[in-house]
């Protein structure tokens, strides 16, 4: 699975500045409704929120691959977003989180979520490919290696 092809350039956000795991939910869900009209922040946080009352998305190593379901869309959305410090994100080994990869994905598309959340999981699994997203300096650095990891 290539990353770039759910993730698009204007939702590779690098170096950003959160304090908390709900800010940061709150800005993906504010960019998300940018680019899928028909969801307002809100509704996407919601869906964000409702996952993680389920167990924490926080994955360990610093990474989060927060998720939710939305009625209405066709296909698998991503944004992937770099915080400048970890966050406490309730991950399953308490490290801070510094990197979310956010998606929402159509409801009653189980197969094809599991196995996005599972090609996701083990491109971040790659240690040099999460270091080189922690040290990109812009959104520009960013997208371009999530395009060079396809």
């Amino acid at each position: 699975m290539k990353l770039s092809s759910i993730i698009n350039k204007d939702c590779s956000k690098a170096a950003v500045l959160f304090n908390s795991k709900k800010r940061a939910l709150e800005y993906i869900s504010e960019l998300a409704s940018q680019h899928l009209p028909e969801h307002n922040a809100h509704e996407i946080l919601d869906a964000f929120l409702t996952r993680e009352k389920l167990g924490s998305t926080g994955i360990g190593k610093g990474i989060a691959i927060p998720h939710g379901r939305l009625a209405g869309i066709d296909s698998i959305f991503a944004i992937l977003v770099t915080n400048q410090n970890g966050i406490d994100f309730d991950a399953i080994d308490n490290r801070p989180v510094d990197i979310l990869l956010a998606l929402l994905v159509p409801e009653g598309n189980n197969a094809e979520h599991l196995k996005t959340l599972a090609a996701i999981a083990d491109k971040l699994n790659n240690k040099e490919f999460c270091k080189q997203l922690r040290h990109a300096q812009d959104d520009d650095a960013l997208y371009q290696l999530i395009a060079l990891q396809d």
